[in-house]
């Protein structure tokens, strides 16, 4: 794949330092001329410039790159430069601080295909930590994982079957499930899926492709 990473700060220089060694064509944009340099010192492609500019992302490949992530502090020019995603056709996923007002999240999340909470996962991280796990061992696996929420639409090959017929790759797995508009729990084997519905699905990350066909409809 080809990614765009906007923002080149602890979230922005982790991701892009992940999937670039994935083997994925990875082109990191900040203002910041000091960390577009630091980015090219890790041996990654970077643009000096705003990531809410359009022209500044074409610059960067956005006319031909599958995904952007942006990761800046700024939820502005996250969700500009995810909107220039989604012009172009890429998926698009956006950072926003977890003390923004619920309705702001709304807002946001009808426009973008994911958000992400860096301090939920650092919390996480801390919790795991004090009550006695190894969360290096976590953030280890993590980085040979993809964990994703795929919506259930009309056309999915998966309309109708049970969990337990679900034909995925052997390394995912199925880890939570919800109706419309419920909050995710934990799945059934007999549980029935309807259109409409969400699961969070695990899978090795270079799998992450066949699961989305095997759950989403062919044209998704």
């Amino acid at each position: 794949m080809r990614i765009v990473i906007v923002g080149y700060g602890r979230v922005g220089s982790r991701t892009a330092r992940i999937v670039a060694e994935e083997g994925h064509e990875t082109v990191v944009v900040d203002n910041d001329l000091d960390r577009v340099e630091r980015a090219r010192s890790d041996g990654l492609d970077a643009i000096h410039g705003d990531g809410a500019d359009e022209s500044v992302l074409v610059d960067a490949g956005i006319e031909t790159a599958d995904a952007i992530g942006a990761f800046t502090p700024d939820l502005n020019v996250n969700f500009a430069a995810c909107m220039v995603g989604t012009h172009h056709g890429c998926r698009t996923v956006l950072r926003i601080d977890e003390d923004y007002r619920e309705d702001i999240y709304e807002k946001y999340a009808e426009d973008v295909d994911e958000i992400i909470y860096p301090e939920r996962l650092g919390a996480a991280g801390a919790k795991t930590a004090m009550l006695g796990g190894d969360f290096n061992v976590v953030a280890d696996l993590a980085e040979n994982l993809q964990l994703t929420v795929l919506e259930i639409t009309e056309g999915s090959p998966a309309v109708g079957k049970r969990m337990s017929e679900l034909d995925l790759p052997e390394s995912a797995r199925i880890y939570a499930h919800g109706r419309e508009r419920e909050p995710l729990t934990i799945p059934l084997p007999g549980t029935e899926l309807e259109v409409g519905d969400e699961v969070a699905v695990i899978t090795e990350a270079s799998r992450a492709d066949e699961v989305r066909r095997r759950l989403l409809p062919a044209t998704a």
